[in-house]
Order: structure tokens, then sequence, then C-alpha cells
């Protein structure tokens, strides 16, 4: 570090104190501390700084990490929302899951993680981590945030070992359940199973019925609202009879959503035969 300038050592020096080991920092946030190329090249020519991707930059992890972290995706996420400030958020079954309402198996062993804004960065689809990363530019619910709240990564399973090296805990923004389930039901029926959305809807028995009547007016797509309430429907948990329907648009008209589906005789949308109501004997 000596034939460095007393500046450029006063950059490095306020790099490491605001940059955890592992986290990533990229260019804007480089000029935003004015660091200078020529010293971002020291500072990687010295090892202080590695390239991950063009413009992206990490901060070597400390040599006893658990090589299972450098490939993980939740640093780079806590990375570009509180290093970087940019605005997204986690949601849809990648919430539902992290809050262990859903469990996803698959031979790739990638994370489904679904992050919703418009201000997702386009590097973090480049990255190698181990999750597939399904950006959703536009929300269900306009620009509106209802239902997002900071949560840790660390919901169900205690000690996150992918952080367990670093003294940082920031909370990821994430979809509440009750907004999730709803951003899971619009991927239907490409995007996710219908098997899938009934699991995860089995286990939502303490949703707050007050936030799911504002998410249900804030929505913009009939189909999901109505898929909404034939899962609710069928489940039929304790909430269910404290959804303010009148509030709700569902549209008119019948939808086919499901070639070869069943039309639902109350929401007017093509299911899965499964998911029919059970027919009432009659004279019950």
């Amino acid at each position: 570090m000596s034939n460095m300038s007393g500046q450029s050592e006063t950059k490095l020096k306020q790099l490491l104190r605001q940059v955890p080991p592992g986290f990533l920092v990229d260019t804007r946030w480089m000029t935003r501390h004015a660091i200078s190329r020529q010293s971002v090249s020291g500072y990687v020519k010295h090892g202080w700084l590695e390239p991950v991707v063009p413009g992206v930059y990490r901060r070597p992890f400390s040599s006893d990490t658990n090589p299972e972290a450098t490939v993980g995706w939740k640093i780079p996420l806590l990375s570009a929302v509180w290093l970087m400030e940019h605005k997204f958020y986690v949601g849809g079954a990648s919430s539902l899951s992290l809050r262990g309402h859903a469990h996803y198996l698959s031979f790739s062993e990638q994370f489904p993680l679904y992050l919703y804004g418009s201000d997702v960065p386009s590097w973090l689809p480049k990255l190698r981590t181990d999750a597939q990363v399904k950006v959703r530019r536009k929300t269900l619910f306009g620009d509106g945030r209802a239902g997002v709240q900071d949560a840790d990564f660390a919901l169900s399973n205690g000690e996150d070992p992918e952080l367990a090296q670093s003294p940082w805990r920031w909370p990821m923004p994430m979809s509440s359940p009750e907004r999730a389930i709803l951003e899971m039901l619009d991927e239907l029926p490409k995007g996710e199973s219908f098997h899938k959305v009934d699991v995860a809807f089995e286990s939502l028995a303490n949703l707050r019925p007050r936030l799911l009547t504002s998410l249900l007016t804030l929505c913009r797509s009939v189909k999901t609202k109505r898929l909404f309430f034939v899962y609710a429907d069928k489940h039929n948990h304790a909430w269910r009879r404290h959804i303010d329907m009148s509030a709700v648009d569902l549209g008119k008209g019948d939808r086919a959503l499901t070639p070869g589906g069943r039309l639902h005789p109350t929401y007017r949308i093509t299911i899965p035969a499964d998911l029919m109501p059970k027919e009432t004997p009659h004279g019950t």
C-alpha cells in the first residue's frame, strides 16, 4: 500500500469499512464515493477487489468462508438493495418458500428467485449463483407496495449459513404471504403449477383478511383474483369469511385458462378438475 496516494488509501479504507467481505459494488457506487477508475484498477491488482461481471466488483470473501456461500444469491441481493440502493423486492413463490410456505425440489438445485420491480439491476441475472432469477418488471398492484416488508432471510431456518460469516444483518424487502400468494397465482398456468399453489395455499392459515382485501382491491388481474377465491373456497381457512368481496372487482364473462379444464360454477374460470368444488348431494 506504500505506493498508493494518501487520498486513494483513504478511499480504500472507506470502501473496506462500508463493504462487508463477499459483498458487491458497481461502478456507479464507486463514482458516488469518488473512487476513480485508476484506484479501482489498483484495488483489483492488489486483490482488494475482484471483478465479477462487467462494471461489478466483489470484496473477496475471507479465506475460511464456506465455499457454498461464494455462489449464494442472498449477498448479491443485499448488496444491490443496501449498498447500491436499487429498489426491488423478493416476491411470489420465492417469498413464500423463504417463509416456509412453499418448497421447491429441482434437479438443477437452483432456487427459483422471483424479483419484482423496474429497478432490478441488469447484472443480477448474469451472476453465477445457486438461483434462477426471474424478473417481473411490472407488478400486479401498479406502483403500490402494500404488503412489501423488510424481513430477515433467516425466517424459518435459524442461522443462515450463507450470511453466517458476516456481522451485517441487513433485511431484504419481501412480499408478505398475502401479497406473495397473489403474485404466485399470477404465474398460472405457465410459470407455476396448480399443485404447487395448492400446497402453498394449504399452509396459509394465518393470513390477514384486511390486508388481503386491500391487495385484492388493488390487484389488476381478474384471472388472479378469480383463482384466489377458487383456492380460498377450497381450503376454507378461518380468514376466508372475513374477506370483503364487495370491494373486489371480479370482472364479467367466462375466462378460459386451462385447455381441457372445467368451468368453475361460481368464479367462471376454467381450472383442473381436482380444483372444482365438491358437488352437494340433492336434498342436503
